[in-house]
């Protein structure tokens, strides 16, 4: 165990869960093994605590830096805000800038509301659409954060684990009060969406969507979204925060034809430094004035400049173009590998937002088993990969060499009959879990 490891096993002592983030937890990807902390971080590239480099071929830092690390632009830009001083009693004339960036990229929309994080702006999000409304019910397809709203779908009449929306999660610490307020339709089930609106037929405040994820939408699916919430006068929510800046500079939705009545970014808009924003047309957005809906930290200044450069270099340079070809040749590699190896995998998601998986019973095992493998050719590498403008030529070639490597060393532990015997640490989890 390195000094990253050590730290991490200090860590689980003090911090409950470990980390901040369920998917930063080193058990979600190779237990006792991950170098669960960096020194410092430059394109694509991270160094932990005893100074080992790795190329991140996983999440680049959860899908935030859709530029790559410690991008030089934004960093100048936040480090000239940083000297001008980023608190103040008055406020910082690049929310207006910002809002008129946003504002301009999507046309629909007139007003703007800022916080820091996805799920917080959610919250405000939800909170301004039933304000609006004067309804409670929110209808919801997608994963959407932490907050109590959304939670609350996982409310049954048992005080037991009441369902899951991720597996293990539950919403102990919900008000069961809330119970009957957000209800989930799956992904491209027109049935399913049209039965929730006939049931609570005019209850519902809002009905929310990831405009995409891991496979696009049917025309249908879009169609009926639309139609049926304008002709119920149902607020139309769509949460941009994973999907915005990656197919487009803006919103998927522009590209997907949904034509929403607010919409929520974080993540990739700021590439990495904390930054939120709920677009919207005025008459709902004007909402907000009737709500106690108020923050210190969303008047500082940093995340705004860090947005501006940010959504100004993607514009520059197309980005988006770019996270698409580079998720497009991995997603290829992948296919390539598995064919090559004889593997039974299954390749899925947006090309900026690819992810494979093992099939069969010993898929965790595998997942594990490639991590391992990949961490010690110097990559950090999951069955997922989120490209940045940091990813080039060579570094997708370097990664499926190594990739190419693993999964022989994979299928070979598979003829074995036992390939959890290869394995330096435990399997890692699926889902949430607890760790003490």
């Amino acid at each position: 165990m390195g000094k990253s490891q050590r730290l991490y096993e200090k860590a689980k002592g003090m911090i409950p869960g470990g980390t901040q983030l369920l998917s930063k937890r080193p058990e979600m990807f190779l237990p006792d093994l991950w170098p669960a902390y960096f020194d410092r971080a430059k394109g694509c590239e991270v160094w932990d605590l005893d100074g080992k480099k790795y190329i991140d071929m996983s999440y680049m830092g959860i899908g935030a830096c859709t530029l790559g690390y410690a991008d030089k632009d934004v960093n100048n830009a936040v480090k000239k805000a940083i000297d001008k001083g980023s608190m103040n009693t008055l406020n910082s004339p690049e929310e207006v800038e910002l809002a008129e960036l946003l504002l301009s990229l999507h046309p629909w929309a007139q007003m703007t509301r800022y916080a820091r994080c996805g799920g917080e702006a959610m919250a405000v999000a939800v909170r301004i659409a039933r304000a609006k409304a004067q309804k409670d019910i929110v209808l919801f397809c997608g994963y959407h954060g932490w907050s109590d709203w959304y939670l609350a779908a996982n409310l049954a009449e048992e005080k037991a684990l009441d369902g899951h929306l991720i597996p293990g999660l539950s919403p102990v610490g919900v008000p069961r009060g809330l119970r009957g307020s957000a209800f989930p339709f799956q992904y491209n089930d027109t049935r399913q969406f049209a039965d929730l609106i006939k049931k609570y037929r005019g209850q519902i405040a809002a009905v929310i969507v990831e405009p995409v994820r891991n496979i696009y939408p049917q025309k249908e699916f879009i169609e009926m979204i639309g139609s049926v919430t304008k002709q119920e006068n149902i607020i139309l929510m769509v949460d941009e925060v994973s999907s915005g800046w990656r197919l487009n500079v803006g919103g998927a939705h522009l590209k997907l034809g949904l034509k929403p009545d607010l919409a929520v970014f974080a993540k990739g808009m700021s590439n990495g430094y904390p930054m939120a924003a709920i677009i919207g047309k005025a008459d709902v957005m004007d909402a907000a004035q009737s709500s106690f809906i108020s923050s210190t930290y969303w008047t500082e200044r940093i995340g705004p400049v860090a947005a501006i450069a940010t959504i100004r270099k993607m514009l520059k340079h197309d980005v988006p173009k770019h996270l698409i070809s580079t998720g497009k040749l991995v997603k290829d590699g992948w296919t390539r590998l598995a064919k090559k190896h004889d593997l039974n995998v299954a390749i899925d998601g947006i090309e900026p937002l690819a992810h494979f998986a093992f099939q069969g019973e010993h898929s965790l095992v595998l997942k594990t088993l490639f991590t391992q493998s990949m961490l010690e050719r110097g990559f950090l590498a999951t069955t997922a990969f989120y490209s940045s403008f940091a990813h080039k030529k060579h570094h997708v070639a370097e990664y499926l060499k190594a990739a190419d490597d693993a999964m022989l060393f994979i299928k070979k532990a598979l003829t074995d009959g036992n390939p959890q015997k290869y394995l330096k640490g435990p399997v890692c989890h699926s889902g949430f879990k607890r760790l003490n």
